[in-house]
């Protein structure tokens, strides 16, 4: 501690005050060692039936699911604000929902209508395609059930499915979110099988049981559905090297990119993923997140924008190449004022 504290007292006494670059907004802006650009953010839509059909989602202020359309138009201003890509969420109707899911491998499903649509209007952003179950399911779980028991080897034959059915309608990325053993592998080998070699696959490789999920599944209108919870196979947020374990088997699957979810607090498994593996890592400021800076800041608790500022900034220093965020088009429009 004398040591320690003789150091700081010889630095003062040289000259050194690191406060000396803090005192100017231009300063702070030459040395600052993060940056956030348009072109690091994702920007997660729901879909729903219908035409020029806008629902407000109660739990998350200020997002709407929107009808292929209305997605088409969100598409081009996405598209001109520098946002690289999208990701879709379909808010399947209840008479298409069932125990095995099989609207998720219908060629004409809302997803895959939503996906032709948009890259057809706006062919050179990004699209995204969750691959899981829970769209699509009765029960809303992310994979077929035997009771109350998931069946991990027969939902990967179904997420193969589907992911083809999403690639065929568009998608560029596939993005399984699911947490099945193995489906990475399997995936990867029907889409080359059939292929599409190219096509790039995000793994939702640590995805924990959270309660940040709330708004979401009411979002895509899972939530009322979902009977028990999710965490036999999503992860235990206690444990951070399961985490690792997860990582490391996805890359030996040959997934491209791994995300991480929810994103802030989780911030030590995106910076310990970037530290160990030579790979893209992604997170995703889940809808809980977003609610709880919107409402806070209606509130008056907190500068709702600073805060947004504060928390997307928050993931680019931990490392993310990306963020999904809800936040994408006002964060966009604000980097380009």
């Amino acid at each position: 501690m004398t040591n320690e504290m003789t150091r700081t007292n010889m630095d003062f006494l040289n000259g050194r005050r690191l406060r000396r670059s803090r005192q100017f907004g231009w300063s702070r802006n030459m040395v600052r060692e993060t940056t956030l650009q348009p072109s690091d953010l994702i920007w997660p839509l729901f879909i729903i039936e219908g035409t020029n059909t806008r629902e407000a989602v109660k739990s998350m202020p200020g997002v709407d699911r929107l009808s292929i359309d209305l997605a088409v138009a969100a598409a081009k201003e996405a598209h001109a604000l520098g946002i690289p890509a999208l990701a879709l969420f379909p808010n399947t109707p209840a008479d298409r929902r069932s125990n095995k899911g099989e609207e998720s491998f219908n060629p004409d499903n809302l997803m895959c209508r939503a996906l032709s649509a948009i890259k057809q209007a706006v062919p050179d952003i990004g699209l995204i395609a969750d691959v899981a179950l829970d769209p699509y399911t009765s029960h809303g779980h992310d994979g077929l059930m035997d009771g109350d028991r998931i069946l991990n080897d027969e939902t990967v034959e179904v997420l193969i499915k589907q992911s083809l059915n999403q690639v065929r309608a568009g998608a560029d990325i596939i993005a399984p979110s699911d947490m099945m053993d193995g489906r990475i592998g399997a995936i990867r080998e029907g889409l080359d099988a059939e292929g599409f070699q190219d096509t790039i696959l995000l793994s939702y490789s640590a995805k924990f049981a959270s309660a940040f999920y709330g708004p979401f599944r009411d979002a895509v209108g899972s939530g009322s559905r979902l009977k028990g919870d999710k965490k036999t196979y999503q992860l235990e947020p206690y444990n951070r090297e399961e985490a690792m374990r997860e990582v490391e088997q996805d890359i030996l699957e040959a997934a491209d990119w791994v995300m991480v979810k929810p994103g802030m607090p989780y911030l030590d498994i995106v910076r310990e993923i970037k530290s160990r593996f030579e790979v893209p890592v992604f997170a995703y400021q889940v809808s809980g997140e977003y609610a709880q800076i919107v409402f806070a800041g209606q509130a008056g608790a907190i500068d709702q924008r600073a805060a947004m500022i504060e928390s997307l900034i928050a993931f680019k220093r931990a490392g993310c190449s990306g963020i999904l965020t809800y936040f994408a088009l006002e964060m966009a429009k604000l980097l380009n004022e």
